[in-house]
């Protein structure tokens, strides 16, 4: 198969669909793989280092998209994107179309195959190919929580561990998933004052048993979150229903109980955001202020660590990459139930029930 490796072009973007590394092994595979010029430089690999592994270099997308089979990309395709594929292409990459619809329109327009990561499952029900960018994401919440808690960044001018006689910023994790489990590492580890909140009083449990007595967990009611938004120091936004849009949990009121220079860090924006006063916001212009309370809501929060988090990246899809390659698309799915729950579009119809209902478009199974 040819496969196909743009340049991200997303505001601040400097992952790549794949590394040197992961085109190495398609190569030994026998495929012919594309990468359009600078498509690395973001992650410091120029593109000799491309070539030494056997791929070829082009000079821009629409060459990428002209000469390959399957586009592997990171982020979601702009509309200059979605402007170049075809009915024959497979594209492999992050969608969340539940917040997008222009997109979903533009990809059922294109007739291509529009698998995405988000959705893929594993045999337990995880999201394997969420999990690695979750994990860099809640960890990063906390970094830039305490940052933006900075009496010069406009924040409260609180120091997210407290010091000797100064009792430590309160955190409330909104989601006990991977992404809130991450962010709580962090948090604990600056020596905050942690709350997980969520619905499943099993997997309170499970955070009770991994985390002992360096946090507190609390059952998600809309009273409890009212309560702890009203103390807390820092929000972080972690929920997530796969392929939907993700809940709104705090409302533009509950701001109105915060504390003038507290902070929300909204995990969830890519699924249109858990927060009701949620925007998606970019790396160069990253937050906004409603009622006092600064909001952070990058879309793409972990392009700041562009190169932990690409490796983090392949290493997860590289053998979900290979299966498509090897058996294509239609094989590959039917071969894998799990990789087949990635499929969102394909022959202009949506194939996801969880995207449909957010859209509020027709479901084709």
């Amino acid at each position: 198969m040819r496969i196909g490796v743009p340049k991200e072009i997303k505001n601040h973007e400097y992952r790549v669909g794949l590394t040197p590394a992961a085109v190495a092994e398609l190569v030994a595979a026998g495929h012919a793989v594309v990468v359009q010029t600078g498509a690395g430089l973001g992650i410091d690999f120029d593109d000799q280092d491309y070539r030494d592994v056997g791929a070829t270099i082009v000079a821009d997308a629409p060459a990428v998209f002209s000469g390959a089979d399957m586009i592997v990309k990171v982020k979601e395709p702009q509309p200059s994107e979605i402007a170049l594929l075809e009915a024959r292409h497979t594209l492999f990459t992050y969608l969340h179309l539940a917040a997008d619809k222009p997109q979903a329109e533009g990809l059922m327009a294109s007739g291509a195959t529009c698998i995405a990561y988000e959705t893929v499952t594993s045999r337990s029900g995880a999201l394997p190919l969420l999990k690695p960018m979750s994990e860099v994401a809640g960890r990063m919440s906390i970094q830039v929580g305490a940052h933006y808690l900075e009496k010069e960044q406009g924040g409260r001018g609180v120091l997210l561990g407290g010091v000797p006689g100064v009792a430590p910023a309160r955190v409330a994790i909104l989601g006990g998933g991977v992404a809130g489990v991450n962010a709580a590492q962090m948090a604990v580890g600056m020596r905050a004052d942690v709350t997980i909140y969520d619905i499943s009083n099993d997997r309170l449990a499970e955070l009770d048993m991994f985390f002992g007595s360096q946090i507190k967990t609390a059952y998600a009611s809309k009273a409890a979150i009212a309560a702890a938004v009203a103390k807390a120091h820092l929000v972080i936004g972690a929920v997530l229903v796969p392929g939907a849009a993700a809940p709104k949990l705090v409302t533009r009121e509950m701001l109105k109980t915060m504390k003038r220079g507290s902070v929300l860090v909204d995990i969830a924006i890519d699924q249109g955001g858990c927060f009701e006063t949620s925007h998606a916001t970019t790396h160069s212009d990253p937050v906004f202020e409603v009622e006092g309370v600064i909001h952070y809501c990058v879309a793409n929060m972990p392009g700041a660590v562009a190169r932990t988090s690409a490796f983090a990246l392949n290493n997860a899809t590289l053998p979900f990459v290979l299966k498509l390659a090897n058996l294509g698309a239609e094989a590959a799915m039917a071969a894998d139930q799990h990789l087949a729950a990635g499929l969102n579009v394909s022959g202009g119809h949506i194939r996801h029930q969880a995207v449909a209902e957010a859209l509020n478009l027709p479901f084709t199974a």
